[in-house]
């Protein structure tokens, strides 16, 4: 059952365009559901979502944070013919724009493609810049782009359903990173309404990830947890063009839990205590996990470890094929999985001393 309603909640919420500093449709809609379980809900300037929830004992205060915006662009220019320039917002890659449908606010549009017919052999063995890239939305000229609301600055977003595959446990759409934890982040309040549990529960959903961390950096100066659990969504390498790679994380093999990330300022190795932890409870919930090294990405436990005198964090994260684009593919199974491992760590938080967590 977990499965079914996790899956109808992330179609309706990767549906909502929210690019980088401009996740207030999502923003909006998860508050509406935490508020229902939650003794307490805010937003701060940024558009932070900050979820509180009081145990029925004392306790140490946790963070558990997901990230509620997806890559993007915006509007760069707007040329006399009504086509649209644009800058990235976040990790759009060239290739995996060009042909693409897209949102530009609420209005619909495609990223342009030259015909074949009229390519070079050069042309058709190169990836355009995304500086040679426009976006037609119909209109004749600029003036008409204007009319329809459209102006510089504004969000561009990719056009993706969540669909399934015949293999019902695998899913694919965009925005899997990373409003697949934010579901899982509502559930988790769902599951814990009765405050079985010791302490206060912080739920974060915090904005601009994809463009430096920036919302998770402001929402842990303010929360000041004790201990953080970040989720997020992570690259995978089980697919023919990366198999070998040294990377063995692969769908469905369970949550990742990524011992180093990012390999240089903007990284995270995580604590030992809370990697042991993880671990611990996983094994113990005879849980499958991967344990992975990824130089090349990161996640908003970068950001979060650092506040303040330095918070001692760690993050449950789920394999994702085919990153930042608008066909990432998960298995439903990861997000159960995790959701089980991270409901009983909260749960049993006073148990963690005893895995010899300090």
């Amino acid at each position: 059952m977990f499965k079914e309603t996790f899956f109808t909640q992330l179609k309706e919420l990767a549906a909502i365009s929210g690019g980088p500093g401009n996740e207030h449709r999502v923003v909006q809609n998860l508050v509406e559901q935490l508020k229902l379980h939650s003794d307490e809900v805010e937003v701060d300037q940024m558009g932070n979502i900050y979820a509180y929830k009081h145990g029925k004992q004392p306790g140490p205060t946790i963070m558990v944070s997901a990230h509620s915006d997806e890559i993007g662009c915006v509007v760069r220019d707007i040329d006399e013919c009504g086509f649209i320039r644009v800058e990235r917002t976040g990790g759009m890659l060239e290739a995996l724009m060009v042909g693409r449908k897209v949102q530009v606010n609420d209005h619909f549009g495609v990223i342009g493609v030259k015909a074949g017919h009229l390519q070079s052999p050069e042309e058709r063995n190169k990836v355009p810049s995304i500086y040679e890239l426009y976006v037609d939305i119909g209109a004749k000229s600029k003036q008409e782009v204007k009319e329809m609301g459209i102006q510089i600055g504004d969000p561009i977003t990719y056009i993706s359903d969540l669909d399934r595959f015949s293999n019902q446990d695998l899913i694919c759409g965009k925005a899997i990173d990373n409003r697949s934890c934010c579901v899982l982040l509502v559930e988790l309040f769902k599951a814990l309404a009765k405050g079985d549990f010791n302490g206060t529960l912080v739920g974060v959903i915090a904005v601009q990830e994809e463009v430096g961390l920036r919302g998770a950096k402001v929402a842990t100066y303010k929360v000041n947890p004790d201990f953080a659990i970040v989720l997020d969504t992570i690259p995978c390498a089980d697919t023919p063009d990366s198999l070998g790679s040294g990377y063995p994380i692969g769908i469905g093999q369970g949550p990742v839990i990524p011992a180093l990330a990012g390999g240089g300022v903007r990284g995270n190795i995580m604590s030992r205590q809370m990697k042991k932890c993880i671990i611990q409870f996983a094994e113990q919930l005879e849980i499958p996990y991967q344990l992975a090294v990824m130089t090349g990405a990161t996640t908003d436990l970068a950001a979060v470890h650092l506040e303040r005198e330095g918070i001692l964090g760690g993050a449950i994260t789920f394999a994702r094929r085919y990153s930042h684009s608008p066909v990432e593919v998960a298995n439903l199974n990861d997000f159960e999985q995790g959701f089980i491992l991270l409901k009983a760590m909260i749960e049993r938080q006073e148990d963690w001393g005893n895995m010899g967590f300090i």
